[in-house]
């Protein structure tokens, strides 16, 4: 049965084992950090989640490392491998040509659970809206939590939140994980690089208040053309569209929702999916939405908190440095501001976070399962794709491996330009390809391919292109160099006249006569 709500999952979590309750009391400026990077680096039988009810001068505990370990990502998404989701993905983007009638009637059931996944909104009370604060003198962000997680951070970071915003032109809805850091009571940066869709959203909106103000002659020059770029003069606007629209963009920040929905935020979606659509197929049933107080925008019901607010166009302020995922700190830089205008929370809520660092990490994990989920996906535009690894080493946009059934000369240049042009896979840095009997998730395996079958020269294409913005090798921010290197073996059709040799493989009747007499050997291991 699917999780509604996330104490559901943290049930689950404490009943296998897989959940340690901290009572001693802990701060939140970098000991519970400190607690969580430990556990989550030690031994598998020490990796727990962690659940910190006595959090010194706050009155919420907190819930981390949920997410952190292989077995926990398949618990949260209640399946026992991560590649039975991608299957199902597989299954409605390739389904089985129907031969007979039977087939037919047989795809019926998978067909009609496509209608059974979107949203719906309620207008019952919601138990993410038991407490109302909507007057800012009031603690808001002060009664939370929030965790300062590295002794250089700016300060502390809101970090597993899930930022919800519309497109103001099309409607659309947009969820995603962004960081937000905490300048006071009502305040937070907004941390959306340019290509995610809630940034998109943002500069959508910009170009939309600026456009109308320009058709509008009493109007002096739009304000947010002070510290960003001016619209796009080139774009066709028509007036009726904007004399609507304020110069914000209202946002809600969801935290502590049931796992499906937190994890469907931090997919790699196409900008048009809903990713509450999403969290539905892989839970198995829709999701409860409830009107926010404050902003014309919905929210999981069941979350454990909710942030009501807006950022203005016009407004922009340094925010960071940041400990990322990188095990760098990103370095400070200018970014919209988030006003918080209402805060909504159960009785008693969880405040659900995580903390990122150098692999491995709870974020290492989400990653991880996108790999395999998503692997249908790209399998869907690449074919001749067989698997992929994205190493925690890599942090997923440095390095992607990725195994190829070799079809022709040139196979794997034409497969690193491809994966360079699918989605968030444009930032990868370096894409290494080899054959399809090579064990991509064996690193040992790969880097002994790649050593011996790759000549420098030959082997290894430079492009330039878009990189992440968390990249701090670039030489230009978000843009800079990435390489391909073909480890596959080269045919004489590709320019090598030399013989291939063939891979060292003991006989299998050698191996299954060793394997029989291990024990006679008198071998302990």
């Amino acid at each position: 049965m699917a999780y509604h709500v996330l104490r559901e999952f943290v049930t689950v979590l404490e009943r296998e084992g897989e959940l340690l309750r901290i009572d001693a009391p802990v701060s939140a400026d970098l000991e519970i950090a400190e607690i969580t990077d430990r556990v989550s680096k030690g031994p598998t039988q020490t990796n727990k989640a962690l659940l910190f009810t006595s959090v010194k001068g706050f009155d919420m505990p907190v819930l981390i490392n949920a997410f952190g370990s292989t077995r926990r990502m398949c618990l949260s998404l209640q399946v026992s491998d991560l590649n039975e989701i991608a299957e199902r993905l597989r299954t409605l983007m390739k389904p089985k040509v129907p031969e007979t009638l039977l087939d037919k009637i047989g795809m019926l059931p998978a067909l009609l659970t496509l209608g059974q996944f979107p949203p719906k909104l309620t207008h019952a009370t919601a138990p993410c809206q038991e407490v109302v604060i909507t007057n800012t003198k009031e603690p808001l962000l002060n009664k939370l939590p929030i965790l300062k997680c590295w002794p250089g951070d700016a300060g502390p970071f809101i970090t597993f939140g899930v930022v919800i915003t519309r497109d103001p032109k099309t409607k659309t809805r947009n969820l995603g994980v962004y960081r937000l850091q905490q300048y006071d009571n009502t305040s937070t940066g907004m941390h959306w690089h340019k290509h995610h869709d809630g940034a998109r959203h943002f500069e959508e909106s910009r170009r939309h208040v600026a456009a109308a103000m320009m058709q509008d002659c009493s109007t002096s020059e739009p304000k947010s053309w002070q510290l960003a770029e001016p619209p796009n003069y080139g774009t066709l606007f028509d007036k009726s569209q904007f004399v609507k629209l304020d110069s914000k963009i209202e946002v809600a920040v969801a935290i502590g929702c049931d796992p499906a929905i937190t994890y469907a935020a931090t997919a790699p979606l196409p900008a048009d999916v809903d990713e509450l659509l999403f969290a539905g197929f892989l839970r198995g049933s829709p999701v409860r939405l409830v009107k926010c107080k404050t902003v014309d925008l919905e929210v999981p019901a069941s979350s454990e908190i909710i942030i009501e607010g807006y950022v203005d166009q016009s407004e922009l302020k340094i925010e960071g440095p940041f400990g990322d995922h990188t095990g760098f700190y990103s370095l400070p830089g200018l970014f919209p501001v988030l006003h918080v205008t209402a805060i909504t929370h159960r009785i008693n809520p969880i405040y659900q976070t995580i903390i990122v660092g150098k692999p491995p990490q709870e974020d290492c994990y989400l990653g991880k399962a996108t790999e395999r989920i998503f692997l249908p996906m790209i399998q869907l535009l690449l074919p001749e794709i067989v698997d992929m690894n994205l190493p925690w080493e890599g942090v997923f946009h440095n390095c992607a491996i990725v195994s190829i059934d070799k079809r022709y000369p040139g196979h794997a240049r034409k497969v690193m330009n491809a994966i360079w042009g699918v989605g968030q896979l444009m930032f990868t840095k370096f894409v290494i390809v080899v054959d399809k009997d090579i064990n991509v998730q064996n690193l040992a395996e790969v880097a002994l391919n790649v050593f011996g079958n790759t000549d420098p020269h030959r082997d290894i294409m430079f492009v330039d292109g878009p990189l992440d913005i968390l990249d701090h090798s670039s030489p230009i921010l978000g843009y800079g160099s990435k390489a391909g290197i073909d480890a596959t073996r080269k045919w004489q059709s590709e320019g090598f006249t030399r013989d291939w040799p063939s891979p060292l493989v003991m006989s299998p009747a050698i191996q299954e006569q060793v394997s029989q007499r291990w024990a006679e050997y008198g071998l302990k291991f």
